[in-house]
């Protein structure tokens, strides 16, 4: 009959048509995607400082993070404002700075956050606010079990370059001026001796005998 052959038909083309459906649910998921560094707040305003140094939003650091777990280090070049994330990890600069040349001793640092999601409850924690210092980590430690973040430079440019001259150390003072000679007549040197000696004084005349 007819009318049972088309619905046999449209039975078969549903049945096809269910086939070619992708399961909302299972499939395999799509690569995710290189982290990308990005810009996600206002630079901080610059205060103080050298007049003439690179502005603060030109500057660029080199951040690091460590994950525990595997020894794995990523180096993160950044300018202040830009985050990275890495896997459970965000990693936020606002602000870098380092010593001039003529200063001693060189010191670098950078205000870095880090902000972490927690597998207990897959929520973000900010976990670490501050500056961190090349020269002297030991002076702020970020205290997470899994993750560790640490500055390695921070490039920027000072008023007449890097190779700025040092003022020049103070001269010694000028050795005292021999006195002046005498214009006085000196004395002939004695044969054979050093320096000079007087001559010897006239002996004065004896007096004359008296008559008898």
């Amino acid at each position: 009959m007819p009318s049972r052959a088309v619905a046999v038909g449209a039975m078969l083309l549903l049945a096809l048509a269910g086939c070619d459906r992708t399961p909302s649910g299972g499939g395999e998921a799509a690569p995710k995607a290189e982290p990308k560094i990005a810009r996600t707040g206002p630079v901080p305003e610059q205060r103080g400082g050298i007049a003439g140094a690179t502005p603060m939003a030109e500057r660029v650091a080199v951040v690091a993070l460590l994950n525990k777990r595997n020894g794995l280090v990523r180096d993160l070049e950044m300018r202040p404002g830009d985050s990275a994330r890495i896997g459970r990890a965000i990693v936020r600069l606002r602000a870098c700075e380092r010593t001039p040349p003529w200063e001693t001793p060189p010191e670098v640092g950078a205000f870095v956050q880090l902000t972490v999601q927690e597998q207990r409850d897959d929520k973000w924690y900010r976990v670490f606010s501050g500056w961190l210092f090349k020269e002297q980590p030991e002076r702020n430690i970020v205290q997470h079990p899994i993750y560790d973040v640490f500055v390695k430079s921070c490039t920027m440019s000072f008023p007449g370059g890097e190779s700025v001259t040092r003022p020049a150390p103070a001269t010694a003072p000028a050795a005292k001026a021999a006195p002046a000679a005498s214009s006085a007549p000196q004395s002939p040197p004695t044969k054979g001796g050093e320096g000079t000696a007087s001559a010897p004084a006239p002996s004065a005349p004896s007096p004359a005998p008296k008559a008898e």
